[in-house]
């Protein structure tokens, strides 16, 4: 098992995934998102995993960053963009290998142990 958690700093979700793989004394790897981003073929294979670049975008964004990615009518474009603005993504992101999810969801993660 090779967990990746894509997150926020100041994300309570994040910590509380962290916890969570503590806790089971389960390795992972954190990845601040706000410092690091995601790579181009890691956005990709999440993205698929979740079907689709548009859960990765946070619903909650009312900046205009995250309003153009919304509004973009190129999905192509939309998902470069949220790519370009990292911090626009709902966290955590949990990725073992070529499944993920997005948010806190212990009932998934566990079906990974």
């Amino acid at each position: 098992m090779n967990i990746q958690i894509f997150g926020k700093a100041k994300c309570f979700d994040t910590k509380k995934a962290e916890r969570y793989f503590k806790e089971r004394k389960i390795p992972y790897q954190y990845v601040d998102l706000s410092r690091y981003g995601m790579s181009p073929g890691v956005f990709r294979k999440v993205a698929q995993a979740l079907g689709g670049w548009e859960n990765l975008l946070d619903p909650q964004g009312k900046d205009d960053v995250s309003m153009l990615i919304r509004h973009l009518a190129d999905p192509a474009a939309a998902s470069d963009k949220l790519l370009e603005h990292p911090d626009r993504m709902r966290t955590p992101v949990v990725r073992n290998g070529n499944e993920a999810t997005v948010g806190y969801c212990p009932d998934r993660w566990k079906t990974w142990e």
